[in-house]
């Protein structure tokens, strides 16, 4: 999210390289350029100003331990600063009532609809909540039959009234609806708006009184840059919102209108959403931002995927030698569950930098695959039994040179090996063997 500011800011940071110590000349001048990289972000100036005026005030009033270069220090400090800016830590969405009613809002095509599926997703799949979704957007025929599909999707019920105009008695009726469908979270979808219509934000702002809801969310699309920033004000002057979420970030990488919205309107950045599947929704953590890697992510990601009895089976199938390439199938599947590799990887610190230039696209699994497919059942069973001739055939059929074949039986011996000399953490070697096979062959 913040990559293009992250760049920025190291090369600021490159100042104070070869500086013994932190001095008021050689800050200003790194700061000069901290402020440039924030305003390029698209940071609001003023914000800008009065982050640099702190982390200004910071640098100057700290000791610089003898361990630690300047630069180190000056990086320090302006991550802590940001982290601080945007809340310090991550906020929680509120569940209160039978039904919990969410209300969800913000301009035309900013992407209230899918993340009103990602969001309901999100609380059925790791929340355990019951949901249903409201169709309040009256004004766009095709955002109700959006919202109708995308709820089948994530298997959440769906309410909508059609030919009815009044969006407060839909909203109230969809309440009732939830109530007695055993329903304990209710997401209502409303209409995108601008900020300078009155019409339009009276009407949100009567849905809001007769929803009470126990969570308003301020959608914002990532790309819209600085206006972004003056929509949000006039929403939470009339709503008071409880928090905001960053949509379409695979658009953009500035980040800086997350900042901005922040230190304008003083409410959270409680989620970020790039894409439009259902799963791609997160919850925004402060104290990770700028290329500190998101380990806690890549953790919970896996621990979605992580299936308790699989994994008894694996180890029942590594005690009888009877581990095939039908489980290292399976195995890849699950990884593939975790989303794109190239942001997998970009979640371990240190990593993402590396490899951003790197082509790691989703089929980097492949060609792994399709020789495996063509195997045989009793070949994928028993591996041992694959002598030159099959593999030939098999290397034909997947269209992939002999040696690489070969290196894929080699390798795959050599994991099963490791798997049954650590019968209970197979799961993780297999991972990260499949992962360093896959990478070779690319």
């Amino acid at each position: 999210m913040f990559e293009n500011l992250t760049d920025k800011l190291e090369r600021s940071f490159k100042i104070l390289k070869g500086e013994g110590r932190i001095t008021e000349i050689n800050v200003a001048e790194s700061l000069k350029e901290i402020r440039r990289a924030l305003i390029d972000a698209d940071v609001n100036y003023k914000v800008a100003k009065t982050f640099t005026d702190e982390v200004k005030a910071k640098a100057l009033g700290s000791d610089v331990l003898k361990s630690v270069k300047p630069g180190q220090m000056m990086t320090k400090i302006v991550r802590d600063e940001l982290a601080r800016l945007m809340g310090g830590t991550s906020a929680d969405i509120k569940m209160e009532g039978n039904p919990s009613v969410i209300l969800i809002s913000g301009l035309q095509g900013s992407g209230k609809t899918t993340f009103t599926a990602k969001l309901a997703n999100m609380l059925r799949h790791k929340r355990g909540r019951s949901v249903m979704v409201a169709a309040c957007d009256v004004y766009r025929p095709a955002a109700i039959e959006q919202l109708r599909v995308l709820a089948s999707q994530v298997g959440v019920e769906f309410y909508a009234e059609e030919g009815v105009s009044d969006p407060v008695k839909i909203a109230g009726n969809a309440a009732v609806a939830a109530r007695n469908a055993g329903c304990n979270t209710l997401i209502v979808d409303t209409a995108g708006r601008l900020a300078v219509d009155e019409e339009m934000m009276n009407e949100i702002a009567a849905l809001k009184k007769a929803l009470s809801p126990s969570e308003t969310l301020f959608v914002v699309d990532a790309m819209t840059g600085q206006d972004a920033v003056n929509t949000a004000k006039e929403f939470n002057d009339r709503l008071d919102f409880d928090g905001v979420v960053l949509t379409k970030l695979d658009g953009d990488t500035r980040g800086g209108a997350a900042i901005s919205i922040r230190a304008v309107v003083d409410k959270p950045l409680k989620f970020i959403s790039s894409g439009e599947k259902v799963d791609t929704l997160e919850v925004f953590h402060p104290e990770r931002i700028l290329g500190m890697g998101d380990i806690v992510t890549l953790v919970e990601r896996a621990q979605e995927q992580f299936d308790a009895e699989e994994a008894k089976r694996l180890e029942r199938k590594l005690r009888k030698d009877e581990f095939g390439f039908d489980d290292f199938l399976a195995q890849i599947a699950q990884i593939k569950k975790m989303g794109n590799f190239k942001d997998l990887a970009g979640m371990i610190p240190g990593v993402g930098k590396a490899i951003k230039d790197l082509d790691l696209d989703d089929d980097m699994f492949k060609y792994t695959e399709a020789m495996i497919y063509s195997m045989t059942p009793e070949e994928r069973a028993n591996p041992s039994i694959i002598d030159a001739s099959r593999r030939k055939r098999i290397a034909a059929g997947s269209g992939r040179p002999l040696p690489e074949l070969n290196r894929l039986l080699k390798q795959f011996e050599q994991t099963r090996k490791m798997m049954k000399m650590v019968s209970g953490g197979g799961a993780k070697n297999l991972i990260r063997g499949g992962l360093h096979n896959a990478m070779r062959r690319r």
